[in-house]
């Protein structure tokens, strides 16, 4: 099989990376995409994140009735921070066979260098650089000098769309209505997140 590797905090998850993840599947001809919320972000150490249970309940309401898609804990499971080569090597390692993509946006093809052990990253999954709107074209040349072909560029729609923005409108008790699934959306109600606490 042909499978899509899509990690981040997803905290919570939108339509920006529902739509990501799907323009990915189509492009790439992915035969599913798994899913995968990190326990602890390499990259975002500031921000203490929404536990990480109520961020695959949420990822898993986000994609309910798609056949190709599927949210796994397993770096839920690990302590420590989640890093993308111990994933990799970990999902290979148990599903021998099948082709693998790391999906991330764009922008984040310029600070691949810097990930830990992005050779080995590479060796493992092909890069999908997903591309949105009218962004800059991704660096795909400077990757490509660096680790070789190992890079596909998907292209999506402009979606304005962050995670860090819907956190701040739902503690100002802004709506989020079609920004999130209706379903996260209830769920995020349903257990007061992101709201700010009373004082």
């Amino acid at each position: 099989m042909r499978i899509g590797v899509y990690g981040g905090t997803f905290d919570p998850v939108h339509f920006g990376h529902l739509v990501l993840a799907e323009q990915a599947r189509e492009q790439l001809r992915l035969d599913e995409v798994w899913w995968i919320p990190c326990q602890v972000s390499p990259h975002k150490t500031e921000r203490v994140l929404t536990p990480g249970q109520a961020r695959l309940e949420m990822l898993e309401l986000a994609i309910a009735g798609h056949a190709a898609f599927r949210a796994l804990p397993v770096e839920i499971n690990r302590p420590g921070p989640s890093f993308t080569v111990d994933t990799l090597s970990e999902l290979v390692a148990d599903h021998s066979g099948h082709e693998w993509w790391l999906l991330m946006g764009a922008d984040s093809l310029r600070d691949f260098p810097l990930w830990r052990e992005p050779g080995r990253i590479v060796q493992l999954a092909r890069i999908a650089a997903v591309n949105r709107g009218i962004a800059p074209p991704p660096a795909v040349e400077a990757f490509q000098e660096r680790f070789g072909d190992r890079v596909d560029v998907v292209s999506m729609p402009g979606l304005e769309i962050s995670a860090s923005d819907l956190r701040e409108r739902i503690a100002r008790n802004r709506s989020v209505r079609f920004l999130v699934p209706r379903s996260v959306e209830a769920y995020i109600e349903q257990h007061q997140l992101y709201h700010q606490p009373s004082h």
